[in-house]
């Protein structure tokens, strides 16, 4: 039975509809094509949940495709590292592919072309380029080579193959339109010179296709019928039909390209420069590091994979860029590892208990359930003697009334044994606590049935035998920016808002003794602390542990204590979880716009217009007053002003008196957006 259309996401809306029109579905075929440029992190996992995920639905073929076309970035390091993570989320890919299988084909159509006269060889530097692009508002002008004869640029780009000519001094251009609106259009680089020798073809290639040559037309390689993008690739679609148009058979399947949204992550980074910026700056340890985003470093955290594939099903697949609050994947491996992690104790801060009444040199072996949500789960055993652990925190000598742990003269459980009573303390000179002596009530073990074990106390301790725990290191972590979208301050880098106490390395933790046989990939609830997993570090003899995640989100509540102590003026309603208003998001793009050039700056202008479809007038008018100085945020409401304006919003005095401080602005794209308005 097919699913009800309200249950489809709009990428699978399309593929029904391409179904519905006779679409013959024996050809449905997918891919995922990720640069070998970095390891993959939590946005690509949407995309590879997404790919993959279609194939599973529909039966359809889905290529791992690695799109290996800048030597200089690429290394076999990545391959191995993706192929790794797809592979640990669950998935199979049909066929194993590289955009480097097809050099030699791109090279001979790219060839063609030239003979058509629809390439060129240019031999500008990138600067002069860009420069004679244009902007999104004004025209290009042609390149002083655009009319180099073909057999000339035959001969030149020959030589480039061949090696003859250093890296930048050559480029290979696609003839298109230098007048497009769509700057993507305008005379495209298809190869560039890159000496440096690549990973698979070694130094057979001195040329190397740009992307957007490769990409469309290994999809048109493989037959892939829908080629599926992330955003910034929406202004690209129009050059990617047309590098098919130059090499189209009807009697083959010509793909489709869509575009979905990039899947952002709050408190972290996206962008593999600035991850890589991470390791290699020693902020972490490398790609792995709990801390990273990467599925790597996810995982080697403790994450499952069912864990982020169903995040990924949660945020759910959109059609324009949002940020995805972190606090939801640390929801989905909360959910995760309640049912599945085996249930310990182990005490990371510890005091001596000393049990005054309870023979010395006597052991007791305990019983404890691995997992209450599993009930076939079993349970281990658990040593108990006169001396123990517990948590400092979890003592004071006088608590008051609103304290439920131990403290003297008030009675606590110890988790499945027994009743205890604080009664004294052993401090050393300076006052602190070495010690605290406690009685027990033998009558009162967990679990016996007796009337004693059935009265109630307010406060249950996690303990550990002091004779028979082990030791071990416990990394902690939390998150790596302290600023919500740290990539996003125009004035400022995102490495000034890395958070000091991201990693807390305790040690001496001390922990039951069933934990000395934890392996690699087991998954640990350590009782009141958070769920834990051993880290690939761990030797027989020095365990290391990593936290993976508290038993709840307390980041919230620290982050609302924080602003009420800061902000005490009655704060706006907060926003749904897992993404920002549209405002938001088109003030976020404002602050970087005005280093933006070329297509970078298309794209930006066209996310902004995207947005401005859901913003009010009444959200953008007190932006009509922004300072001068702040143009990127002026180019941001201008757009959207224009697009309001364009769906019947009317002018009244303000927006007049707005476009009319833009029209004598310094900056193009702001008096020409204002132009269009006055």
């Amino acid at each position: 039975m097919k699913e009800s259309a309200e249950s489809l996401n709009f990428i699978e809306h399309i593929i029904e509809e391409d179904l519905t029109n006779g679409f013959p579905s024996e050809k449905l075929r997918f891919r995922f094509p990720p640069e070998p440029n970095g390891y993959l992190h939590i946005g690509h996992a949407a995309s590879i949940c997404l790919n993959f995920g279609l194939g599973e639905k529909y039966n359809a073929p889905v290529n791992l495709r690695f799109d290996d076309t800048n030597p200089a970035k690429e290394e076999q390091e990545y391959v191995d590292a993706i192929k790794r993570d797809i592979a640990w989320l669950g998935f199979k890919w049909a066929n194993e592919c590289y955009s480097s299988d097809y050099f030699q084909q791109l090279y001979d159509w790219a060839v063609m072309l030239i003979k058509e006269g629809k390439a060129y060889v240019d031999q500008q530097t990138s600067e002069q380029i860009a420069e004679q692009k244009g902007t999104p508002s004004t025209s290009g002008t042609p390149s002083p080579f655009r009319e180099r004869p073909i057999d000339e640029n035959l001969e030149l780009f020959e030589k480039m193959k061949k090696g003859e000519f250093p890296a930048g001094s050559y480029l290979l251009r696609a003839k298109i339109d230098m007048a497009s609106p769509n700057m993507h259009m305008r005379d495209p680089i298809l190869y560039r010179i890159i000496n440096a020798a690549h990973h698979r073809t070694g130094t057979n290639w001195c040329i190397y296709p740009m992307y957007d040559w490769a990409h469309g037309e290994s999809d048109y390689i493989e037959q892939v019928s829908h080629s599926f993008c992330t955003l910034e690739f929406k202004a690209h679609r129009e050059l990617y039909d047309w590098y098919l148009d130059q090499v189209y058979d009807s009697n083959l399947l010509r793909p489709k390209q869509r575009e979905f949204a990039r899947r952002n992550l709050s408190y972290t980074v996206m962008s593999k420069r600035k991850l890589l910026e991470l390791v290699q700056n020693k902020v972490v340890v490398g790609w792995d590091d709990p801390r990273m985003p990467t599925i790597s470093g996810l995982r080697r955290r403790g994450y499952t994979s069912r864990s982020i594939r169903k995040f990924s099903d949660l945020a759910g697949i959109a059609k324009r860029d949002n940020v995805t609050d972190v606090s939801l994947l640390e929801f989905c491996i909360r959910e995760d590892l309640n049912k599945t992690a085996t249930r310990v104790m182990a005490v990371l801060n510890p005091v001596k208990l000393v049990i005054t009444n309870f023979p010395e040199g006597k052991v007791e072996i305990l019983e404890m359930e691995n997992n209450p949500e599993q009930p076939d789960s079993g349970t281990h055993e658990v040593p108990f003697s006169r001396e123990l652990y517990i948590e400092r925190e979890d003592f004071k000598e006088d608590g008051g009334k609103n304290f439920f742990r131990l403290s003297l003269g008030n009675e606590v459980r110890l988790k499945s044994a027994y009743f205890i009573k604080g009664e004294s303390v052993v401090k050393d000179d300076v006052g602190n606590i070495l010690e605290i002596h406690c009685t027990y009530d033998p009558d009162s073990r967990s679990g016996s049935g007796s009337e004693a074990s059935q009265r109630k106390v307010k406060g249950t301790l996690h303990w550990v035998s002091i004779s028979h725990a082990i030791k071990a290191e416990v990394r902690e972590y939390d998150r790596l920016f302290l600023e919500e979208a740290p990539d996003s301050h125009e004035e400022k880098n995102f490495m000034e808002f890395l958070n000091p106490n991201s990693l807390t390395i305790i040690k001496e933790a001390y922990l039951e003794p069933f934990l000395a046989d934890a392996i690699l990939d087991d998954k640990y609830q350590f009782q009141r602390l958070g769920y834990f997993t051993l880290d690939q570090d761990s030797t027989k003899s020095n365990l290391v542990f990593n936290k993976t995640v508290g038993l709840k989100d307390t980041w919230a509540k620290q982050n609302t204590e924080v602003q009420v102590q800061s902000q005490p003026k009655p704060q706006a309603p907060a926003q749904p979880q897992g993404q920002r208003k549209a405002l938001n998001e088109i003030q976020q793009i404002s602050k970087k716009i005005t280093n933006l050039s070329g297509e970078k700056l298309e794209t930006a202008l066209n996310s902004i217009r995207e947005y401005a479809e859901d913003v009010t007038f009444e959200e953008l008018e007190p932006l009509f007053g922004t300072a001068a100085k702040k143009t990127g945020t002026r180019i941001g409401v201008i757009l959207t002003l224009n697009v309001m304006l364009k769906n019947g919003q009317a002018k009244n005095q303000a927006v007049i008196d707005f476009i009319q401080s833009c029209l004598t602005d310094e900056n193009d794209i702001l008096r020409s957006e204002a132009e269009k308005l006055a």
